[in-house]
């Protein structure tokens, strides 16, 4: 004899298999979008998989940390993990794999059925954060358009915070940042002037830079016939060296002209130009160019648009029609766009004459 099941019985057991079934077609949606996100990922050339907070600790020094508290936190800017946990979810905490989807429609189906959930564990570097505890919860909360997490929230203080384009962040960028930390505890120019932001598109710039503030320091002291202190020279190295030339760069959008380059990387290869044609002025005895006529000339002979290319492909064409010699600073079509030459030590341990005496009329001469 079968006992039937009451009315109230069988309306609990229907509201909680809608709950089953509405958890199965979310979970099956977040497959689909983490599989779209995968291909735009490749599509785009930028890496899809979760942060490494071990791959961040180690390429940006941790000089501090604080404690937070319980804070509502945004989903988006959620983008790594402490732990192992990379193949499981992807840069936007959508489940990759299969074998996450029973833990995810468990969590799922107690958002569905209002149930409070303590707050996930969080490291914070910048405004990226790194999950310690709650995993699944985070990938829920991304599928179903949460914006704001509770969050117990450990903050981890360095010189240089993720804060850019935090979803684009590959190992040679967090190299790249790496560096401009380490840049900065020896310039402390983000102390001397706090609204300083320099970025290079690849490893290896920053190192050049200090051999800038090296030389400078030198004929500084060889201008004012005394010493100079390391501040001092860079704080007048930024302003009357580095901005100059970055104003002259933004005046004359140059940026548009090395689409995907920095403004430090333009700042390098102006510099390099500007005494590359300097050199020439000397041997020649005209008159020398200033940054702002070096500008020209390299966007004129290097930049990587097609209507310079053809430009330079007619120039040319047009001396060789008429049967000249190209003279000697005009290029030809398929002259490279620059690369940035990187120094060979770290200079800012060095002493500074040593540096300069073998490297004022050669390697740096920038000042």
């Amino acid at each position: 004899m079968s006992i039937a099941a009451s009315p109230k019985h069988s309306a609990v057991l229907n509201v909680m298999n809608n709950f089953s079934l509405q958890a199965e077609r979310d979970f099956t949606d977040a497959r689909w979008r983490a599989f779209w996100n995968d291909i735009g990922a490749f599509l785009e050339g930028h890496p899809n998989e979760l942060l490494s907070f071990e791959a961040v600790r180690s390429s940006l020094p941790i000089y501090g940390q604080s404690y937070r508290g319980i804070r509502e936190v945004p989903v988006e800017k959620i983008v790594g993990t402490t732990s192992n946990r990379y193949v499981d979810f992807d840069r936007a905490f959508l489940p990759s794999q299969a074998r996450t989807k029973s833990r995810w429609k468990t969590i799922d189906e107690l958002r569905l059925r209002d149930v409070n959930l303590p707050p996930i564990q969080l490291y914070q570097v910048g405004e990226a954060y790194f999950v310690r505890d709650g995993h699944h919860r985070v990938s829920v909360a991304r599928q179903t358009g949460q914006v704001y997490i509770d969050a117990e929230v450990i903050e981890m203080q360095t010189h240089t915070p993720l804060t850019r384009d935090i979803r684009r962040l590959n190992p040679q960028g967090l190299e790249a940042l790496g560096e401009y930390a380490s840049f900065l505890e020896k310039t402390q120019l983000d102390k001397l002037r706090p609204d300083v932001n320099i970025e290079f598109s690849q490893p290896g710039g920053f190192a050049r830079l200090l051999e800038h503030i090296v030389v400078h320091q030198y004929f500084l002291g060889l201008d004012y016939r005394r010493d100079v202190s390391w501040d001092e020279a860079v704080t007048d190295w930024y302003d009357y060296v580095y901005m100059p030339v970055v104003t002259i760069i933004r005046e004359r959008k140059v940026m548009a002209e090395f689409s995907g380059r920095t403004e430090a990387d333009l700042y390098l290869w102006i510099t390099d130009h500007h005494w590359s044609l300097n050199q020439q002025e000397i041997q020649q005895h005209t008159h020398d160019l200033g940054f702002d006529e070096a500008t020209q000339d390299l966007v004129r002979k290097r930049s990587p648009r097609l209507s310079r290319k053809i430009a330079r492909a007619l120039e040319a064409w047009v001396a060789a029609w008429r049967g000249e010699n190209a003279p000697p600073h005009t290029p030809a079509a398929g002259v490279p766009e620059p690369t940035l030459k990187l120094a060979e030590t770290d200079l800012s341990k060095e002493s500074t004459l040593d540096i300069v005496e073998p490297r004022v009329f050669s390697d740096a001469p920038y000042s």
